[in-house]
């Protein structure tokens, strides 16, 4: 079985209508919920072998953040821009071309490209509902999916084992 971790960027700033939407940095907010999201996920003692996140900077101060929180990653990073504005569709290929070493993969972005992999790779449930309802910045999608290797995953082949929104754990 694999494990997919789906982290959407925190929230990010709006104060310099100049940036285009690529090079927007996190806010405060942001950078406290990604701090938060980092100290969780090391508290619930998740480990991950391999990363896959957007280049956007919004996403690397994500990352910045979460490192804070979460310590030193013991796991390679790998920043692949088509994660920016991704469909679904782009989404799974890249998951399909993760690692095949990698048993528990972080996968860091963007909506509407994220919520909708996470309901597109979820079986029906409760968590699958709320996710649908609304995936907020900084929230986490533990997304354990049963095929062996990354490239047999297919919509439907997982569920959704935690679902954490940063702003409900202060």
């Amino acid at each position: 079985m694999k494990r997919l971790t789906i982290l959407r960027h925190a929230k990010s700033s709006w104060d310099d209508a100049s940036l285009d939407d690529f090079n927007r940095p996190l806010n405060e907010r942001g950078w406290k919920a990604a701090r938060r999201i980092g100290r969780e996920l090391k508290h619930r003692q998740m480990k991950f072998d391999f990363a896959l996140a957007s280049s956007a900077a919004r996403v690397r101060e994500t990352i910045d953040g979460f490192v804070e929180g979460y310590g030193e990653p013991d796991f390679e990073i790998r920043f692949e821009p088509s994660i920016y504005e991704a469909s679904v569709a782009t989404l799974l290929d890249l998951v399909r071309g993760l690692p095949e070493d990698a048993a528990a993969a972080l996968l860091v972005g963007h909506n509407p490209g994220l919520e909708r992999l996470v309901v597109e790779l979820s079986e029906p449930d409760e968590l699958r509902d709320r996710v649908a309802g609304k995936f907020p910045t900084a929230a986490v999608a533990v997304v354990e999916l049963t095929p062996e290797h990354w490239k047999d995953v297919q919509p439907g082949s997982g569920r959704i084992a935690e679902l954490i929104f940063a702003k409900e754990l202060d």
